[in-house]
Protein backbone atom coordinates (compact mmCIF):
# COMPACT_ATOMS: atom_id res chain seq x y z
CA UNK A 1 0.00 0.00 0.00
CA UNK A 2 1.57 3.59 -1.16
CA UNK A 3 2.23 6.19 1.99
CA UNK A 4 0.15 9.07 2.01
CA UNK A 5 1.74 12.17 0.19
CA UNK A 6 3.90 13.94 2.71
CA UNK A 7 3.44 17.77 2.81
CA UNK A 8 5.90 19.74 2.90
CA UNK A 9 6.51 22.94 5.20
CA UNK A 10 8.39 25.92 5.41
CA UNK A 11 8.44 27.52 9.17
CA UNK A 12 9.02 31.38 8.50
CA UNK A 13 9.48 32.78 12.13
CA UNK A 14 12.57 34.84 14.28
CA UNK A 15 11.74 33.22 17.23
CA UNK A 16 13.76 29.75 17.71
CA UNK A 17 12.13 28.29 20.06
CA UNK A 18 9.01 28.61 18.70
CA UNK A 19 10.51 27.14 15.77
CA UNK A 20 11.56 24.28 17.29
CA UNK A 21 8.33 23.48 19.23
CA UNK A 22 6.63 24.26 15.73
CA UNK A 23 8.48 21.68 13.90
CA UNK A 24 8.61 18.91 16.75
CA UNK A 25 4.45 19.45 16.39
CA UNK A 26 4.30 19.06 12.34
CA UNK A 27 7.06 16.56 11.94
CA UNK A 28 5.15 14.15 14.63
CA UNK A 29 2.73 14.03 12.11
CA UNK A 30 3.01 11.26 9.54
CA UNK A 31 2.06 13.01 6.52
CA UNK A 32 3.82 16.62 6.98
CA UNK A 33 7.50 17.45 7.05
CA UNK A 34 9.25 21.00 7.72
CA UNK A 35 11.39 20.95 4.68
CA UNK A 36 13.37 24.26 5.93
CA UNK A 37 13.17 27.53 8.28
CA UNK A 38 13.69 30.73 7.59
CA UNK A 39 13.56 34.34 9.98
CA UNK A 40 13.31 36.96 7.90
CA UNK A 41 11.40 38.02 5.00
CA UNK A 42 13.67 38.63 2.91
CA UNK A 43 14.97 34.53 3.18
CA UNK A 44 11.74 33.26 2.13
CA UNK A 45 11.83 33.60 -1.69
CA UNK A 46 15.08 31.65 -2.45
CA UNK A 47 13.55 29.20 0.56
CA UNK A 48 10.81 28.71 -1.49
CA UNK A 49 12.66 28.07 -4.84
CA UNK A 50 15.32 25.91 -2.93
CA UNK A 51 12.98 23.71 -0.78
CA UNK A 52 9.71 23.79 -3.10
CA UNK A 53 7.62 23.29 0.03
CA UNK A 54 3.94 22.89 -0.37
CA UNK A 55 2.82 25.43 2.40
CA UNK A 56 4.68 28.34 4.05
CA UNK A 57 3.54 28.48 7.58
CA UNK A 58 4.60 32.21 8.29
CA UNK A 59 4.54 34.63 11.47
CA UNK A 60 3.61 38.28 10.85
CA UNK A 61 6.06 40.27 13.34
CA UNK A 62 9.47 39.43 11.24
CA UNK A 63 12.91 41.76 11.30
CA UNK A 64 12.47 43.91 8.69
CA UNK A 65 9.46 43.40 6.08
CA UNK A 66 6.32 41.62 7.39
CA UNK A 67 5.14 38.71 6.89
CA UNK A 68 2.19 39.80 4.94
CA UNK A 69 4.81 41.70 2.67
CA UNK A 70 6.37 38.32 2.44
CA UNK A 71 3.02 36.67 1.85
CA UNK A 72 2.62 39.63 -1.16
CA UNK A 73 5.48 38.55 -2.66
CA UNK A 74 4.61 34.84 -2.52
CA UNK A 75 1.68 35.34 -4.05
CA UNK A 76 3.05 37.53 -7.26
CA UNK A 77 6.47 35.10 -7.71
CA UNK A 78 4.98 31.41 -6.43
CA UNK A 79 1.59 31.73 -6.58
CA UNK A 80 1.03 28.02 -6.17
CA UNK A 81 2.72 27.96 -3.13
CA UNK A 82 -0.23 28.47 -0.23
CA UNK A 83 0.56 31.01 3.13
CA UNK A 84 -1.00 29.87 6.41
CA UNK A 85 -0.72 32.94 8.90
CA UNK A 86 0.34 31.58 12.25
CA UNK A 87 0.80 34.95 14.33
CA UNK A 88 0.48 36.29 17.84
CA UNK A 89 -1.65 39.50 16.06
CA UNK A 90 -5.45 38.92 16.99
CA UNK A 91 -6.36 42.31 14.75
CA UNK A 92 -6.76 43.75 12.19
CA UNK A 93 -3.44 41.54 10.12
CA UNK A 94 -6.42 39.14 9.31
CA UNK A 95 -7.75 41.66 6.51
CA UNK A 96 -4.38 42.38 5.36
CA UNK A 97 -2.87 38.93 5.42
CA UNK A 98 -6.01 38.21 2.86
CA UNK A 99 -5.77 40.86 0.87
CA UNK A 100 -1.97 39.84 0.56
CA UNK A 101 -2.91 36.20 -0.86
CA UNK A 102 -3.02 34.10 3.07
CA UNK A 103 -5.14 31.74 2.57
CA UNK A 104 -5.27 30.67 6.49
CA UNK A 105 -4.88 32.61 9.68
CA UNK A 106 -4.40 30.93 13.13
CA UNK A 107 -3.03 31.94 16.43
CA UNK A 108 -0.33 31.06 18.29
CA UNK A 109 -2.18 29.75 20.59
CA UNK A 110 -4.20 26.97 18.46
CA UNK A 111 -3.48 23.46 19.58
CA UNK A 112 -1.68 21.22 17.58
CA UNK A 113 -4.43 19.17 16.18
CA UNK A 114 -5.65 22.70 14.86
CA UNK A 115 -2.67 23.09 13.36
CA UNK A 116 -2.20 20.06 11.33
CA UNK A 117 -5.60 20.18 9.84
CA UNK A 118 -5.17 24.09 8.79
CA UNK A 119 -1.60 22.66 7.12
CA UNK A 120 -3.42 19.78 5.45
CA UNK A 121 -6.41 22.10 4.27
CA UNK A 122 -4.22 24.62 2.90
CA UNK A 123 -2.07 22.33 1.19
CA UNK A 124 -4.91 20.70 -0.74
CA UNK A 125 -6.36 23.67 -1.78
CA UNK A 126 -8.56 24.57 1.19
CA UNK A 127 -8.80 28.06 3.28
CA UNK A 128 -8.17 27.38 7.09
CA UNK A 129 -9.06 30.26 10.01
CA UNK A 130 -8.61 29.69 13.62
CA UNK A 131 -11.73 29.02 16.38
CA UNK A 132 -13.58 32.85 16.30
CA UNK A 133 -11.39 33.46 13.01
CA UNK A 134 -13.77 33.51 10.41
CA UNK A 135 -16.99 35.01 12.46
CA UNK A 136 -14.62 38.34 12.75
CA UNK A 137 -13.87 38.71 8.47
CA UNK A 138 -16.89 40.15 7.58
CA UNK A 139 -16.69 43.09 10.15
CA UNK A 140 -12.78 43.27 8.62
CA UNK A 141 -14.06 43.55 5.20
CA UNK A 142 -16.54 46.17 5.99
CA UNK A 143 -13.77 47.58 7.90
CA UNK A 144 -15.64 47.95 11.33
CA UNK A 145 -14.24 47.53 15.11
CA UNK A 146 -15.30 44.77 16.91
CA UNK A 147 -18.33 46.46 18.01
CA UNK A 148 -19.65 47.80 15.08
CA UNK A 149 -18.66 51.22 15.31
CA UNK A 150 -16.04 53.01 12.51
CA UNK A 151 -12.37 53.48 13.26
CA UNK A 152 -9.62 55.77 12.36
CA UNK A 153 -7.50 53.20 9.93
CA UNK A 154 -9.19 50.66 10.61
CA UNK A 155 -6.20 48.62 9.01
CA UNK A 156 -4.40 49.80 11.88
CA UNK A 157 -4.41 47.77 15.61
CA UNK A 158 -4.79 49.81 18.24
CA UNK A 159 -1.14 49.92 19.48
CA UNK A 160 -0.51 50.76 15.94
CA UNK A 161 -2.59 53.79 15.81
CA UNK A 162 -1.09 54.39 18.94
CA UNK A 163 2.44 54.20 17.75
CA UNK A 164 1.32 56.10 14.80
CA UNK A 165 -0.11 58.94 17.23
CA UNK A 166 3.16 59.39 18.59
CA UNK A 167 5.11 59.56 15.20
CA UNK A 168 2.75 62.15 14.18
CA UNK A 169 3.57 64.24 17.57
CA UNK A 170 6.85 64.15 16.14
CA UNK A 171 8.73 61.49 19.27
CA UNK A 172 11.20 59.77 17.63
CA UNK A 173 11.62 55.66 18.18
CA UNK A 174 13.53 56.24 21.45
CA UNK A 175 10.83 58.49 22.95
CA UNK A 176 8.26 56.23 21.44
CA UNK A 177 9.45 52.94 23.39
CA UNK A 178 10.24 54.80 26.93
CA UNK A 179 6.40 55.93 26.46
CA UNK A 180 4.63 53.01 25.81
CA UNK A 181 7.28 50.53 28.08
CA UNK A 182 8.56 48.89 24.92
CA UNK A 183 11.79 47.89 23.24
CA UNK A 184 13.13 50.48 20.49
CA UNK A 185 13.29 47.12 17.94
CA UNK A 186 9.46 46.72 18.74
CA UNK A 187 8.52 50.45 17.83
CA UNK A 188 10.73 50.03 14.47
CA UNK A 189 8.48 46.63 13.68
CA UNK A 190 5.20 48.93 14.42
CA UNK A 191 6.71 51.31 12.16
CA UNK A 192 7.48 48.80 9.54
CA UNK A 193 3.72 47.73 9.59
CA UNK A 194 2.52 50.99 9.50
CA UNK A 195 4.00 51.82 6.40
CA UNK A 196 3.30 48.26 4.82
CA UNK A 197 -0.42 48.90 5.82
CA UNK A 198 -0.97 52.69 4.71
CA UNK A 199 1.42 52.22 1.64
CA UNK A 200 3.92 54.42 2.43
CA UNK A 201 7.65 55.04 2.47
CA UNK A 202 8.35 57.18 4.92
CA UNK A 203 7.55 58.98 8.30
CA UNK A 204 6.54 62.23 6.51
CA UNK A 205 3.79 60.41 4.44
CA UNK A 206 2.70 58.66 7.34
CA UNK A 207 2.28 61.70 9.78
CA UNK A 208 0.12 63.25 6.44
CA UNK A 209 -2.10 60.22 6.49
CA UNK A 210 -2.01 60.60 10.37
CA UNK A 211 -3.21 64.09 10.44
CA UNK A 212 -6.07 63.40 7.61
CA UNK A 213 -7.15 61.20 10.06
CA UNK A 214 -7.28 63.29 13.07
CA UNK A 215 -4.20 61.86 14.67
CA UNK A 216 -1.22 63.51 16.01
CA UNK A 217 -3.68 66.80 17.28
CA UNK A 218 -4.64 67.39 21.14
Amino acid sequence: MDAEPTVRVLIVDDHPLFRSGLRAALDSSDDIRVVAEADTAAEVPDAVELHRPDVVLMDIMLPGASGIEATRTLAERAPGVPVLILTMCDDDSLLHALRAGARGFLLKGAGRDTVLHAVRTVATGGAAFGPHIAERIGALLSGLGPAGAPQVLPMLTAREREVLDLVARGHNNHRIARELVVAEKTVRNHIGHIFDKLQVDCRAQAVARARDAGLGTD
